[in-house]
Parts: C-alpha cells; sequence; structure tokens
C-alpha cells in the first residue's frame, strides 16, 4: 500500500492532533463541569453539557485524524526500510 500523503505532513498531523485531542479534551471536561470561568457570563454558553458535546465530538475527529496520519507516517517509514526509491 502506497501512502496518499507526504511524510512530513503526516507526522505533522500527527503533532498536531496531539495537540489538539489534548487541549479539547480539558475544555471539554471544564465545560462538562460547568467551570465558572467559561459559564454564567452575559455572553457565555447556558448548557456546558451541550458544549461539552460538541467538543467531545472534535476530540473524536481529530482520533481519527490522528490514526490516519500516523498510519500514514508507518507506511513511509516501512517505505524507506524497503530501501523503494523515489522518483520526485
Amino acid at each position: 500500500m502506497k501512502p496518499v500523503v507526504g511524510a512530513m505532513q503526516a507526522w505533522s498531523c500527527v503533532i498536531i492532533s496531539l495537540f489538539a485531542i489534548v487541549i479539547l479534551s480539558i475544555l471539554g471536561g471544564l465545560y462538562r463541569n460547568n467551570h465558572h470561568e467559561f459559564l454564567g457570563g452575559a455572553e457565555d454558553p447556558k448548557d456546558g453539557n451541550a458544549v461539552a458535546g460538541t467538543v467531545f465530538t472534535a476530540v473524536i475527529v481529530y482520533a481519527v485524524f490522528l490514526v490516519f496520519c500516523g498510519l500514514q507516517g508507518m507506511l513511509h517509514l516501512r517505505e524507506n526500510r524497503r530501501g523503494a526509491i523515489a522518483l520526485s
């Protein structure tokens, strides 16, 4: 199987996805627990659980990106170990 994206893009996607998963998980947890800094103001959302559900959906999307990009990176490593010649 050949990689769909380049090695640099795959590993960059892995790093960005990891940071997004960590940051969004923390924000989702704060919204789920109705943290006073995020809820209760004039323009803040009223339902913290609904916001947390949306944020955790984004975490799932980034987890899918992480798996896909990680597999793409591993395909590049496997291709490099075999000694494949790139003509680009």
